[in-house]
């Protein structure tokens, strides 16, 4: 292999910011006249900020790595080395048989109550819909990962992926290695949460909106930082942090794309108002597919229309109305629920079965 060939490629313009442009942005969070009485203060602060942007300090904080590693004695971020003990436990929960069946329930709307829209999601009400089945069902642990919160809640981010992973798969770490960065201001990060929540989980059911022919920004922006999940590296210091050369060579040499998510059961639901919902659903599908987890079964994964081409503004009345889509939701968790029974009990050639959807055509 020609050196070229992995010598990582660099020729986009400059990001670096100047000393005043980095002043302007970071004290351009405190416009609030309440901040002017701590003018010293922040100026102060700002200044460290720009000292750790400056000096490139993305992990301030870092700790030898130990013997559970390859290289024992890198520095690896404290951030980091929680988050993987927190797979770890979840890992643990998952595998316990005498545990009950976990599931995730994921609201992937923006849109809530608590922010400018003003007014709860539909997806929010589905959702409830597939919580109370699978609470009634005994001996199973119901999780709502509600993504509007990324919209309505302080601090609550999911950054966006920095596409690691298109350089080599080794380079993208399982988990996520490139957030928090706090040279960059790109802290707290929600994914460090949402990654043990996945893992932890024997069912997962998405339920989203249709926003212009895919899914709603936030599960788009968690669907990106999965791709750890996919053939990710659960050992950074063999890339020594992010040195994409030797991600190269590393990938060159033999990769065995580990599947983290492996054998999790998966539903989702999709509903749109116009158009969309159909494209979207097969989005998912594939997504969650892609990654070998497992389907629930044929019409365990279900795209339709709420109050079709009708006003928003009657959307929630359209909702009502239509107990039909209410019924088909409760059966989709059903069929989630069979499915993880199914599996936990080794029944691999039964897993889930037919919904009973009250409209067949």
């Amino acid at each position: 292999m020609a050196t070229r060939d992995v010598e990582p490629r660099r020729e986009m313009p400059e990001t670096r910011l100047t000393r005043a442009e980095f002043k302007r942005r970071f004290l351009g969070q405190f416009t609030d006249p309440a901040f002017d009485q701590l003018a010293s203060e922040l100026a102060r602060i700002e200044a460290a900020a720009w000292d750790g942007y400056d000096n490139g300090r993305k992990s301030p904080q870092t700790r030898r790595a130990g013997r559970e590693f390859a290289e024992a004695d890198y520095e690896l971020a404290t951030d980091w080395l929680q988050a993987r003990a927190a797979l770890a436990a979840a890992q643990a929960q998952h595998d316990d048989p005498a545990a009950p069946a976990r599931f995730l329930l994921i609201n992937a709307a923006t849109r809530s109550e608590h922010t400018c829209p003003g007014e709860s999601s539909k997806s929010y009400r589905l959702m409830r819909i597939a919580r109370d089945v699978l609470q009634r069902a005994g001996n199973s642990s119901v999780q709502v990962l509600d993504l509007s919160r990324t919209a309505a809640e302080y601090g609550r981010h999911i950054h966006p992926c920095k596409s690691c992973f298109s350089t080599a798969a080794p380079l993208c770490h399982w988990p996520c290695s490139c957030y928090p960065n706090y040279s960059l201001g790109q802290t707290q990060d929600w994914m460090n949460e949402i990654y043990p929540m996945l893992v932890a989980a024997h069912g997962i059911m998405i339920i989203t909106p249709v926003n212009w022919y895919h899914t709603s920004s936030p599960l788009k922006l968690m669907m990106d930082r999965l791709v750890c999940a996919d053939g990710g590296n659960p050992d950074p210091t063999r890339t020594r942090g992010k040195d994409a050369r030797r991600a190269k060579e590393l990938e060159l040499a033999g990769w065995d794309y580990p599947k983290h998510l492996r054998g999790r059961v998966f539903a989702c639901f999709v509903h749109g108002d116009a158009e969309g919902a159909g494209e979207t659903r097969r989005a998912l599908c594939d997504w969650l597919s892609s990654m070998q987890l497992t389907a629930a079964g044929n019409s365990a994964a279900l795209d339709r229309y709420i109050g079709y081409w009708q006003p928003y503004a009657t959307s929630h009345a359209a909702l009502d109305a239509d107990s039909a889509i209410q019924d088909e939701v409760r059966s989709v968790a059903h069929v989630l629920l069979k499915a993880v029974r199914d599996l936990r009990d080794g029944k691999r050639a039964e897993v889930g079965g037919e919904a009973h959807l009250p409209r067949r055509k």
